[in-house]
């Protein structure tokens, strides 16, 4: 019995996946036993004047901003990285290919599809700052518990905690001699950018643990597939080789438009003489 519970922590401390895994479940036992937690955790960031000062704050807005700013800059650079190699396909890609298709992928995949199309338009769980304990109309929801009380870009889970924490990613492509001074900051920055959305009213504490958890979790199986079991088609060689190949045959064909453009005008403009 103990050996097996030996095995069983190791495989845990060795599978990152199954860590993540089992923190959602954690966190979801915790707010289901305890949902009034949530409603605790965001009083703190409520005064008697029946407001989340918070958001009058012009330097915690600025703060919430900044986090949209990071993640847009990341992802331009990631689409800008691809499309020169598309453009100038002959040249060797000036990154390994997988880095932005990693980071765009995740961000696509986590934020994107799980998080904001799933869960926080299917949910229904108000935000905080629309239930009846801080002055709004609609009853308190617990955890993973659906309601007819909001129809889209709900509460649960929070998306802006979600990309913060997706910032993490890039610690992954680093050497390892950077990755955990890189992964402290970008974990830093993203407790910041998260605890700002409890500090708004606009999303509860588990629906920020919640989805660090999932978003931790996209990260980590996108980083297995691409880098620790990474299939024929995403080997480095074989992605410059196709992009090199798809970059070529879109000059080809914007040579063969343009050379038809070509004719049909001059074509046109001999009627003329």
């Amino acid at each position: 019995m103990k050996r097996t519970f030996i095995d069983i922590t190791g495989l845990l401390f060795k599978s990152p996946v199954c860590l993540s895994l089992v923190y959602i479940i954690g966190i979801s036992a915790f707010f289901l036993i305890y949902p009034t937690v949530d409603i605790w955790a965001s009083h703190q960031f409520y005064n008697e004047s029946g407001v989340f000062p918070a958001t009058q704050s012009v330097f915690w807005n600025e703060i919430r901003y900044l986090n949209k700013y990071i993640i847009a800059w990341i992802a331009i650079l990631s689409v800008a990285v691809l499309l020169l190699k598309l453009l100038l396909p002959r040249l060797k890609a000036i990154v390994d290919l997988r880095a932005p298709i990693f980071l765009l992928s995740t961000l696509i995949i986590g934020p994107g599809i799980v998080v904001n199309m799933i869960l926080k338009d299917n949910i229904g769980r108000p935000r905080p700052r629309n239930i009846e304990e801080f002055g709004g109309s609609f009853p308190f929801i617990g955890v993973w518990e659906t309601s007819p009380h909001c129809g889209a870009n709900c509460s649960f889970v929070s998306g802006e905690a979600s990309v913060a924490l997706w910032i993490t990613a890039l610690a992954f492509l680093l050497p390892k001699a950077w990755r955990l001074p890189v992964a402290g900051l970008t974990l830093t920055a993203g407790l910041v950018f998260s605890i700002n959305r409890v500090a708004f009213g606009g999303h509860f504490l588990s629906d920020t643990l919640l989805s660090w958890g999932i978003t931790f979790l996209v990260i980590w199986l996108m980083y297995s597939l691409l880098y620790r079991h990474t299939p024929r088609w995403a080997q480095p060689d074989v992605l410059d080789n196709a992009f090199t190949s798809a970059g070529l045959w879109l000059q080809q064909r914007v040579w063969d438009v343009s050379t038809l453009g070509t004719r049909q005008l001059r074509s046109f403009s001999q009627k003329f003489r």
